[in-house]
């Protein structure tokens, strides 16, 4: 036999042992069924109606929750036929298919046009789309049955739920999980719109500095992707993906020659899905983060829940002892962690008192907003009244019994100031001119102040000078501010022993190195935070209060008290 016809003969037999038994098998894949339905009933996005199906594999048993997968733009990629041969060969869980199309709100007369919601649901960034899909069209679809009558059960598990999409379906998809890894832990993203249209460009950043979250993405985009206004995609995306890197997440990524359209994405979606699903029903674990949040964060240690139940706490201050004390403020109350953890009524009537920490004198300083006084509690909760004349909000006592508070300044006629009340008890307006003055603390050599404006995105420093007049004031500190919001709602401040400023803000604990910059984020678990401080014996355990919930963690670091004797960081740097 000639070589060439020698070569061919192999390539065909090649060909038949790798590629005939797939064939067959495809051949004799069960097929699912797919469902199209209308939904019009969002509170969410009010208004609007949109198109969505659902695909329900053969294989479905409604005897037990089933994986998901949701993905924008409606069906792509072949995903039904796919999920067939995927489910078919054990390559992925049993799951429930759920494509969606983005909302519209429909034109009052054939005169006008309909509002596309797309770019507004997708780009956006916050939990507004999860939270329609997650309250509002999830539950929709367990409200439908199979042809044959059998109820959908869609687990609530966010490990067992995967959701993709591509362009504005890709960020969207990647903002629901970003937004609630309990709800979605894996994403399929292709070509996706990670750029300057809604605020997507953040992200590159976001990932770097956040605690991780327990997320699987796979990416996928090619070299002649869009360049337009917005930014380009094909650098958006690597550069995404190198910040999932840094930050140790489980990432993967298919990058090819193609443009801004999804032929690409079809051809690797199989591979894909099994990428996502490799390992499955063990939970999708976070990375380690950055090497800032290493020097912060104990691995495996979470945050605990303290105590519950409240209307809205602030306030945590923490004694020599280490026992940390926080309000209520509705209910005009202030609670005691001891030692031991136990949570007891240390004053019942604070007279709504709101900021508060310990002086020198082993005295609970304590911001009453009710009766526009500061007043100093003893061990037994004998309260001393310090100074009034202003309704005030938080404060810091410094070593050597000197008192900073600041005074937000709620409508026109009642301006934001700092003010300094001087151990002898004088007082003195030393700043105005912040927005919404609010948390303040000194640095741990209590050269420097800084007080946190809520209502802006920047924590301001002033050196305190000999007679507690303060000098050269600077927006300091640079916050991240979410996209859902005008302002980072900086509110708490504390410093630790190296000199690291942590403000209490809208997307969590931002953590800041001396020369001003967020180096991490650390959220809470419930989203919420208001105050925080360093506890415990050791002081090396937050404790957050977080609206009716109050949480600790403990860290690596040591917290930096203010009555206490100063010291000096080491240089940072720059």
């Amino acid at each position: 036999m000639p070589r060439s016809l020698c070569r061919r003969f192999v390539n065909v037999l090649i060909f038949v042992l790798c590629w005939a038994p797939a064939v067959v098998r495809a051949a004799d894949v069960a097929k699912g069924e797919v469902a199209k339905y209308t939904f019009e009933q969002s509170q969410i996005f009010p208004g609007t109606t949109r198109e969505y199906w659902v695909y329900v594999p053969k294989q479905y048993d409604p005897a037990k929750p089933t994986c998901v997968y949701v993905n924008q733009d409606g069906i792509q990629y072949n995903a039904p036929e796919v999920f067939d041969t995927l489910i078919a060969a054990k390559e992925m869980p049993v799951t429930i298919g759920v494509f969606v199309m983005h909302g519209r709100v429909k034109a009052p007369s054939d005169q006008a046009l309909d509002r596309f919601n797309r770019s507004y649901e997708y780009d956006g960034l916050g939990d507004a789309y999860v939270r329609f899909l997650l309250d509002e069209l999830l539950p929709d679809v367990e409200t439908k049955t199979t042809a044959d009558g059998r109820a959908i059960r869609l687990s609530p598990s966010g490990n067992d739920r995967c959701i993709g999409g591509a362009s504005s379906g890709a960020i969207c998809a990647f903002t629901a999980a970003w937004e609630r890894p309990d709800a979605f832990s894996r994403v399929f993203s292709a070509i996706g719109t990670y750029v300057g249209l809604r605020g997507g460009n953040e992200y590159a950043t976001l990932v770097r500095k956040y605690e991780p979250k327990p997320i699987r993405v796979f990416l996928q985009d090619g070299k002649n992707d869009l360049n337009i206004y917005g930014g380009d995609w094909w650098m958006a995306n690597q550069e995404l993906e190198r910040s999932l890197l840094f930050a140790g997440y489980s990432v993967d990524h298919a990058w090819g020659e193609g443009g801004h359209d999804g032929k690409h994405a079809s051809e690797i979606f199989p591979d894909a899905m099994r990428w996502l699903w490799k390992g499955w029903p063990a939970p999708v674990k976070p990375g380690l983060g950055s090497p800032q949040l290493q020097e912060i964060l104990i691995p495996g240690e979470a945050w605990k829940l303290v105590a519950e139940g409240y209307k809205f706490t602030e306030g945590p201050a923490v004694n020599p002892q280490g026992e940390v004390f926080y309000n209520d403020v509705p209910e005009s109350k202030t609670f005691k962690v001891g030692l031991d953890g136990q949570v007891s009524v240390f004053l019942s009537d604070t007279k709504f008192g709101d900021g508060q920490a310990f002086g020198p004198d082993g005295r609970l300083y304590s911001v009453a907003g009710g009766a526009e006084q500061i007043i100093a509690y003893d061990a037994e909760g004998k309260g001393t009244r310090v100074a009034d004349g202003f309704r005030g909000n938080d404060l810091v006592v410094r070593h050597d019994g000197g008192i900073y508070v600041t005074h937000p300044g709620w409508n026109g006629s009642d301006p934001s100031q700092v003010w300094y009340i001087s151990p002898k008890g004088e007082k003195k307006v030393v700043d105005k001119g912040l927005r919404f003055s609010n948390g303040i603390t000194l640095s741990p050599d209590q050269s420097l102040l800084y007080v946190a404006d809520s209502r802006s995105h920047w924590v301001y420093s002033y050196q305190v000078q000999a007679d507690g007049s303060l000098a050269h004031k600077q927006k300091y500190f640079h916050l991240h501010v979410p996209d859902t919001a005008d302002d980072s709602g900086a509110d708490g401040l504390r410093c630790d022993r190296n000199g690291r400023l942590y403000v209490a803000t809208r997307m969590g604990i931002q953590v800041c190195d001396q020369a001003g910059r967020v180096n991490c984020i650390i959220p809470t678990p419930n989203g919420k935070l208001s105050n925080f401080t360093f506890g415990g014996p050791n002081f090396d355990t937050l404790y957050a209060t977080c609206g009716d919930k109050v949480y600790r963690r403990k860290l690596k670091v040591k917290g930096a008290q203010a009555y206490q004797a100063p010291l000096k960081p080491e240089t940072p740097r720059l």
